[in-house]
């Protein structure tokens, strides 16, 4: 642990430090050592330091205290006045304030009889003006000797840590493997479920049942009991349905919270919802953080991919805890990072699921047409797509699409007796709505959430297919060519599939200027998320030179390839009576994109003849709008 006393010039920082230090067999810091030279002059000279004096000062001192956990721990005599200060130095997990306080008669006969130190007296009215105190750590008059100060410290040491250092609230299939990650990487953590009588009874304390080897977990089924048992400033991740829950559950959790204190919502709640809470528990002055979670319940368990947004403070103050459970990229870097203010966080995971809808239904069009049309059997086609996994296709969910293929039940492959409706969760619809809003082309992943909307209608589906008797020509005299070029077609497709998520995410980040960096996005999404691939591991490197993919000219020479499979496997596919709605919707959205001149100049001239729209011509720059009667009279 790095204990910090902080109070104003003249408290005891460094005498009780060093003999605190001394009983916890800890090295003893002063943050005046990382002083330069140019501040200890100011403050010499009675000079208050600025901002800029002081971030850089603290900045060090920051990344010094990394090291000094690691070499297990320290205690760091700084003044650490104001609460922006503070949260500068929230670099660690197991970090202990405990403010010294005494009078200001007292702090001014102290520095009347200390001689040899760089800090002038004068500078006591500025500090104590500039003291801000918080709600949470230790604060321990001085008003006795520096060993009764050092043994109050220690009692109320030993008190606090009984307390946990977070606590989970929602024990369903996330909230439960992110408590054992937390937990099997040394957290101490407290978790919660909500009680309802013949539904959820004792759901946390069963975890526990489950796990008896989990030494630092505390289980509640009661809120008052759960939120008492955290140490301060509370930091409480939220793992329950979207919507209406996480505002009733805030809503409680309210009497419970201290400014400071630091609220992690890591379900899939819509962004617009996590911007609105955002300012709301600004005004409460508790810091919201909406945080996006892949991975499904393996990667919580083991290593997810995290996308927190919100304030950027309380990201820092949670940061160790999500860099401890969260995946490693091909880098051994943590697969989490701060994505923006408000929503971000939630918005670039939302679109995450629009990129892995659009994956997971060209996989489903490719396997129909190997199934179908090649007539391939079950283990052929798993093969070929197991040879798929040695070149840039690799992906996860190729690979687990792999393990479906070849899972069998009394001989037969499961996945043939498994219902042909897929469910969703919102998350696509959101990514289609927002791209309306904004006006973003999202026809490619937008098919992806229709195909599954069309899927749920099997009943209708059943009529229909009744009715028409759709015929399905199968069988090609060339199946090898054919696999080849449905091999180039899903390459091109899985291009086009992440060129337009990333747009979106383009066009919000610049309409909201969150300034979202689209590389470091793509490296967290190298590991622990859904959509991991070999392509988001070269899309890292792709998004440091340009913000498009489709303008980079290694996909152009790439797609330049592809298009002419694409094109040939979707006719192919349409012709033989094979729906194909992504793959088709792939090679329109890029022939479009690809496309100077379109025929919008006709609905334009439509638009202007039956509602005098106007429009404006190509053979001037002026930017003037025209208006024609077409009608002759």
């Amino acid at each position: 642990m790095v204990i910090i006393l902080y109070g104003v010039t003249g408290c005891g920082k460094s005498t009780v430090g060093r003999l605190l230090a001394s009983r916890l067999q800890l090295p003893f810091y002063d943050a005046d050592q990382f002083h330069p030279p140019a501040n200890k002059q100011k403050m010499g000279a009675g000079i208050p330091l600025t901002d800029e004096d002081r971030i850089p000062w603290l900045n060090a001192i920051a990344r010094s205290m990394a090291e000094w956990e690691k070499d297990g721990g320290a205690v760091l005599a700084c003044s650490a006045l104001n609460e922006k200060y503070r949260k500068l130095l929230q670099v660690v997990p197991k970090l202990h304030w405990v403010l010294l306080q005494g009078s200001e008669e007292l702090i001014k006969s102290r520095l009347k009889s200390r001689v040899g130190h760089f800090m002038n007296p004068a500078l006591l009215d500025s500090q104590l003006a500039t003291l801000e105190i918080p709600n949470y750590g230790l604060k321990v008059g001085v008003d006795k000797t520096p060993e009764e100060v050092v043994e109050e410290i220690m009692d109320s040491m030993n008190s606090v840590a009984q307390l946990s250092e977070i606590g989970i609230i929602g024990m369903g299939v996330m909230g439960k493997n992110l408590a054992l990650n937390l937990a099997a990487k040394g957290t101490a953590l407290s978790i919660y479920n909500r009680h309802m009588p013949g539904k959820e009874e004792k759901i946390a304390e069963k975890v526990l049942a489950d796990n008896p080897d989990l030494q630092q977990v505390r289980a509640y089924d009661e809120l008052e009991g759960f939120m008492e048992s955290l140490e301060s400033p509370k930091k409480v991740l939220l793992m329950i349905p979207a919507g209406a829950a996480v505002d009733q559950q805030i809503e409680e959790l309210l009497e419970y919270l201290n400014p400071g204190d630091i609220l992690i919502d890591g379900g899939n709640s819509f962004y617009k919802d996590s911007s609105t809470r955002t300012h709301y528990l600004q005004k409460k002055q508790v810091v919201y953080v909406g945080m996006g979670v892949s991975g499904g319940e393996e990667g919580a368990r083991f290593g997810p991919s995290l996308m927190p947004g919100g304030e950027k403070a309380g990201f820092v103050s949670v940061k160790p805890y999500l860099e401890k459970i969260a995946a490693r990229d091909f880098r051994g870097k943590p697969c989490v990072s701060y994505i923006g203010p408000e929503g971000a966080g939630h918005f670039v995971k939302m679109v995450h699921n629009s990129i892995e809808y659009g994956e997971m239904q060209a996989i489903a069009e490719i396997y129909s047409l190997m199934r179908h049309y090649l007539q391939l059997s079950v283990d052929e086609i798993a093969a070929y797509f197991q040879s798929w996994m040695d070149s840039d296709l690799s992906s996860y969910l190729l690979e687990i699409t792999v393990a479906i293929l070849r899972k069998k039940e009394n001989g037969e492959p499961l996945l043939d007796k498994i219902l042909d409706q897929a469910a969703q969760k919102g998350t696509g619809g959101w990514s289609v709505a927002t791209a309306l809003e904004f006006g973003v082309p999202y026809g490619v992943l937008s098919e992806a959430v229709m195909a599954r909307n069309l899927s749920a209608r099997k009943p209708f589906r059943m009529i229909a297919s009744g009715l028409y008797h759709p015929e399905k020509i199968s069988g090609i005299e060339d199946r090898e060519a054919f696999l080849q070029k449905l091999q180039a077609a899903y390459q091109a497709t899985r291009i086009i599939n992440h060129d337009t998520g990333f747009s979106l995410m383009l066009e919000v980040s610049e309409k909201n200027n969150w300034n979202l960096n689209f590389s470091e996005i793509a490296r967290i999404w190298t590991n622990g998320c859904i959509i991991r691939s070999r392509l988001m591991e070269e899309l890292v490197d792709l998004f440091q030179e340009s913000s498009r993919i489709l303008l980079n000219p290694e996909a152009v020479a790439a797609l330049k390839s592809y298009q002419s499979d694409l094109s040939y496997v979707v006719g192919q596919a349409l012709q033989h009576g094979f729906p194909v709605p992504l793959l088709s919707s792939a090679i329109n959205c890029f022939l479009g994109a690809v496309t100077a001149n379109s025929p919008a100049n006709l609905i334009q001239a439509q638009r202007d003849y039956f509602g005098a729209h106007t429009y404006q011509r190509t053979d001037t720059d002026s930017g003037e709008s025209f208006h024609t009667e077409w009608k002759d009279s």
